[in-house]
């Protein structure tokens, strides 16, 4: 089993990375495979909702998001990581995400995910929800920790400072390998993942 982390700072080795390579460690401990895929350091351009990309499991345009679908086809789980900018995510994860969930959404659903973030002071909390949205419209079933899913720093040394930060994430791991093991032994029982219903759209405009 593998675990997908994306790394949405713009910064490869800052306070993002420090977080998500706390997670890598205590999933490699419960032998869980991780890749750590960084997107932020690189120009992501957003979607244009031209739908190029339908039936194709491919975003029309060639950079890293078609690479992620790639590695996200083979993934058992995910979580992706974003720095805190003006109470939001980054603009680079954001594009990315948007593009990688319109593009490729049946590479992750029923898929374990979540999402961590790194912060000097506020707006965690909105950028949680920011991205957790993701996956509560994917089917994917959302993995928790003993707080939530952030960590506190303007460095990767103060990050290191943040003592409750790094156990929420080595509890996220846990919950994460937890999670990733009783599927597996789902499976194995011969319990399929759910059919949903389709075919019901309704706009409030008429």
């Amino acid at each position: 089993m593998k675990v997908l982390l994306i790394n949405g700072s713009p910064h490869e080795k800052g306070c993002t990375y420090t977080a998500l390579s706390e997670i890598a460690g205590v999933l490699n401990e419960n032998g869980i495979d991780t890749e750590i895929f960084q997107v932020g350091s690189d120009p992501i351009r957003g979607c244009v909702g031209c739908g190029g990309c339908a039936g194709k499991n491919r975003c029309v345009f060639q950079d890293q998001v078609n690479v992620a679908l790639d590695k996200a086809a083979k993934a058992d789980g995910f979580i992706f990581g974003s720095p805190v900018h003006y109470a939001s995510a980054g603009g680079a994860i954001t594009s990315f995400l948007d593009r990688m969930f319109f593009a490729g959404k049946e590479n992750m659903v029923y898929k374990p995910g979540a999402a961590v973030v790194s912060c000097r002071r506020a707006g965690s909390t909105a950028t949680l929800d920011q991205l957790n949205k993701y996956f509560t419209i994917s089917s994917m079933p959302l993995v928790g920790s003993s707080y939530w899913n952030m960590v506190h720093g303007n460095t990767p040394e103060e990050v290191l400072q943040d003592k409750e930060g790094l156990q929420t994430m080595r509890n996220l791991a846990r919950n994460m390998a937890w999670l990733l093991h009783c599927i597996e032994a789902g499976k194995k029982a011969g319990i399929s993942v759910p059919q949903p219903e389709s075919g019901s759209t309704t706009n409030f405009i008429r």
